[in-house]
């Protein structure tokens, strides 16, 4: 068997496999998920400091004028970075 007939054999074998798993993939079917847990609630429901900083992201170069949307920020990074410390 020469190269070039090799060749045409493995690119067919190729194109077999894409097709196949091209197939497989469009039929499957998403399953949703049964635990509540996991399902997406809007972000008023999961913390209200969340819901001001999606508000103030949405508001643009607002915000940063934004007496709330101040607050929230500094709320946000005691949150994450804690007290802030004096003298450090």
């Amino acid at each position: 068997m020469d190269g070039k007939s090799l060749a045409r054999i493995g690119a067919v074998i190729f194109v077999a496999v894409a097709i196949t798993a091209t197939t497989i993939e469009m039929n499957r079917h998403e399953v949703a998920p049964d635990n509540v847990a996991t399902q997406a609630r809007p972000v008023t429901e999961r913390d209200p400091l969340d819901a001001e900083l999606t508000r103030c992201s949405g508001i643009g170069e607002a915000g940063a004028r934004d007496p709330s949307c101040l607050k929230a920020w500094a709320d946000n990074r005691r949150r994450f970075l804690g007290p802030d410390r004096e003298g450090r």
